[in-house]
């Protein structure tokens, strides 16, 4: 906007409260996404609709399971790439060519299951959380 145009709030309205109104106006403020007092109230003064937080308490076990298996999910992948690594330093030797070659494919198929798995769940999630 021009600097002309631009809505400038230059009015200043004194709300006076003791202290229990205004942890009670801080909480319920906690509660929306306005960052402001300033805000919050002059949304509420002006009728103009307020976002509230939500929190769908039935996903706080899902996540927290999500969380330990993708934990799992990277030290087991860590542990493996270790050992794939050493497969490799043993690979002058033909019987463990044939082992470097398997562990290969078996570490790309584990790695392809792990991102699908990740990917539908972020999908498949995507409906519970808010935007």
């Amino acid at each position: 906007m021009e600097k002309g145009k631009r809505n400038v709030r230059n009015k200043i309205i004194t709300l006076r409260m003791n202290e229990q109104e205004f942890l009670s106006l801080v909480n319920f403020r906690q509660k929306t996404t306005e960052k402001t007092n300033s805000n919050y109230l002059r949304k509420l003064a002006l009728h103009k609709p307020i976002t509230f937080k939500t929190r769908n308490v039935s996903l706080d076990e899902l996540s927290a399971e999500i969380i330990r298996m993708r934990k799992e999910i990277n030290y087991i992948g860590h542990n493996f790439n270790q050992a794939v690594h050493k497969l490799h330093t043993l690979d002058k030797i033909p019987e463990f060519r044939h082992w470097v070659q398997h562990y290969d494919v078996t570490r790309m198929q584990l790695k392809m299951v792990a991102e699908q798995t990740f990917t539908e769940l972020i999908r498949r999630t995507q409906t519970w959380l808010p935007e």
